[in-house]
């Protein structure tokens, strides 16, 4: 977990109130376009399970439309650092809309209409204020159901809630911590196999006790399946953290886990704190199965105790499915290492062995989450951090430099054959991919990890920082005139 606040640096019941509040409007939605019947959804952070961040379906969006799209500037209960998601054509209190769900650094989740940018509800968990304003925040970001019918979310109580699209009454409310005052959800949820998998990490300062834990959630009935736990893994249910020697090796990359589609094997990266090999994997790449009960890859570095000394952890980043054997991993000592699955695998734990290591952007900390881009068979992987953005091309175990930059960005998005990425200075950027030319720019106002979505003819971006603990927060959407 970050020791450092800057990005480049209980309840049980809760309440949803249905309403239509106005936006603060900037893009002239007096006749709002109409609900797509044939839209397509944006329903997770990262597009798919994989994390790809990769929107292959048309967006209508070119880059010559790009400077001509209108700002609406949506007034929220919250600031979102984070990511929204969208699902079309959808029911909310008997009539169809296009909508945007987003949840806040305090738990509040808001459904906003894509197509006039009104509120249509707000779900605000029920001792919503017993730590807003305080240091205890989320920058999760929700996923819905395949069905469509429900949203999964998560709130500062260390609880995930599932959520009716329709009005936003909670379903149901599970905690997958013990200790909600150290262990933070920091990371958006997945849905894969009809399972929700969630990962915890730390707050600012890494203050114990607090382990990285992935939590395997039936998704119809919000049973715990199973947890995994990166520090005394030999303990398999959710543990007190206080009754374990260890503490840290955080969970908190943007991406959270990541899942294989093809297997349901599950990805995460762990941060600062003990690494044995044994029961210990802070400062690791994990494989596990789609339950969570068994390791079956692990990987890290030969300097993994002058990482932990040095606050250098590799979780700050999550890993990237390269293809059926490989994965590449980030972190804050501005190192991309290459991993093959097929020398990591097994019982044994494994140091060392990368396939290749390349550097970050400016040999940068990173704090983002990498995009994948797939044209006439080339692999484009796609990488922005404080100090800069690049592309690589992939193949056969190898990254191969293609371009890159000075600018600093968050997590990159590909949609409509563009590459977005959002600068937190308050430009939303617009490349083409293969060359690295800047095709158009939009302005908003500034942001920490937030990043956006292209979807419909429509981009969303919420802006602002977690670390203001504001109460209020604006939601950009752009539209086409």
């Amino acid at each position: 977990m970050p020791r450092f606040p800057q990005l480049f640096c209980f309840a049980f019941m809760a309440c949803a109130s249905p309403h239509s509040t106005p936006a603060t409007d900037t893009g002239g939605t007096t006749n709002p376009p109409p609900v797509n019947s044939n839209g397509h959804d944006w329903p997770r952070f990262g597009f798919d399970e994989a994390r790809t961040s990769a929107f292959d379906a048309p967006t209508g969006i070119t880059a010559a439309i790009v400077p001509t799209m209108k700002r609406q500037q949506v007034a929220i209960e919250g600031v979102v650092d984070a990511s929204a998601i969208y699902l079309h054509n959808i029911q909310v209190s008997g009539a169809a809309h296009d909508a945007f769900f987003v949840t806040t650094l305090y738990g509040k989740t808001i459904a906003v209409d894509a197509n006039d940018g009104s509120i249509l509800w707000t779900y605000t968990p029920t001792s919503y204020g017993t730590w807003a304003g305080s240091a205890r925040i989320t920058n999760v970001t929700p996923v819905a159901d395949p069905d469509r019918t429900a949203i999964y979310t998560a709130s500062p109580d260390g609880h995930v809630e599932k959520l009716a699209v329709s009005d936003g009454h909670e379903l149901w409310n599970t905690s997958i911590t013990n200790l909600a005052t150290r262990e933070k959800i920091a990371s958006p949820l997945n849905y894969s196999r009809g399972h929700i998998i969630a990962v915890t990490g730390g707050y600012i300062g890494d203050a114990p006790p607090y382990q990285g834990h992935v939590t395997i959630l039936d998704a119809a009935t919000g049973q715990t399946l199973h947890n995994w736990n990166s520090l005394c893994s030999n303990r398999t249910g959710l543990i007190d953290p206080s009754s374990c020697a260890q503490s840290g090796s955080a969970i908190w990359g943007r991406a959270g886990a990541v899942v294989d589609p093809t297997t349901g094997n599950i990805f995460v990266a762990t941060g600062n704190g003990r690494w044995d090999g044994v029961t210990s994997w802070s400062d690791a790449v994990i494989e596990l199965d789609p339950l969570a009960t068994q390791m079956l890859a692990n990987y890290t570095p030969t300097n993994t105790a002058n990482l932990e000394a040095s606050d250098a952890d590799v979780g700050s980043v999550s890993p990237v499915l390269l293809d059926a054997t490989h994965v590449v991993q980030g972190g804050k000592d501005g190192a991309l290492r290459v991993l093959d699955l097929q020398t990591l695998s097994g019982g044994t734990a494994h140091k060392g062995g990368e396939a290749q290591s390349v550097g970050t952007p400016s040999g940068s900390a990173m704090f983002t989450a990498p995009a994948l881009f797939r044209q006439s068979g080339t692999v484009w992987v796609f990488v922005a951090s404080g100090g800069g953005t690049a592309a690589w091309t992939y193949s056969n175990g190898r990254l191969t430099a293609a371009w890159s930059n000075g600018n600093s960005g968050t997590s990159p998005v590909t949609a409509g054959g563009l590459l977005w990425i959002f600068d937190p200075g308050g430009t939303l950027r617009v490349y083409d991919p293969t060359s690295g030319v800047q095709v158009a720019t939009l302005q908003s106002g500034g942001g920490h990890w937030n990043s956006p979505i292209i979807a419909d003819g429509r981009i969303a971006l919420p802006e602002g920082s977690a670390n203001s603990h504001s109460q209020s927060g604006v939601l950009n959407i752009w539209r086409i005139p």
